[in-house]
């Protein structure tokens, strides 16, 4: 046995429901999250790391859990870029007849660019301050601001709310009732 794998268990049996939940907060699907944790899990135990504390090494995996979901959400920009650019064509030729009427949180906040959903999930879903959120992502405060101030701005239109990121510490996002209050 090699002196990463007990980290690597202890992590995987100790902590993965947390490392889930936070991964839930960034995709669309409990298949995506588990993907997600998984892809984080095999980058950060990939190459020889050395933790000292289970503690530690649940911090590099929640990290790469982010990072990864941005890479994805970036390729999945891309990707839609590509299909936007096909032209499209309907049976009926109205192009918005498959379109719902209604916009739901989860596919607002799925809308958003994938730093700013990120700063919004970590603040909001997650419920970090303005500075643990810059620490997570690596960005300066003033940087969280203003993704948070842009993404709430951006969901507010799409769902028709007035939340306002303020100078509070929280706010209170029902994303089962698709508000952000």
């Amino acid at each position: 046995m090699t002196a990463w794998e007990p980290m690597l268990h202890a992590l995987v049996t100790e902590r993965y429901p947390r490392l889930l939940a936070r991964a839930r907060m960034l995709t669309v699907s409990k298949a995506e999250a588990e993907d997600l944790v998984q892809e984080a899990i095999v980058a950060t135990f990939a190459k020889p790391r050395r933790f000292a504390s289970l503690a530690q090494a649940e911090q590099y995996v929640r990290r790469a859990i982010v990072t990864h979901s941005m890479d994805a959400s970036r390729k999945a920009v891309l990707e839609r870029e590509r299909w936007d650019r096909a032209p499209v064509t309907t049976a009926s030729g109205d192009l918005a007849a498959g379109v719902a009427s209604s916009v739901d949180a989860v596919a607002a906040l799925r809308g958003l660019p994938p730093r700013v959903r990120a700063c919004v999930a970590l603040r909001y879903l997650e419920d970090l301050s303005i500075a643990e959120t810059a620490r997570q992502l690596d960005l300066t405060e003033g940087a969280v601001k203003r993704y948070v101030s842009d993404g709430l701005a951006v969901l507010n239109a799409r769902l028709g709310t007035e939340a306002s990121a303020g100078d509070s510490d929280h706010a209170v996002v029902d994303i089962r009732k698709g508000a952000v209050k």
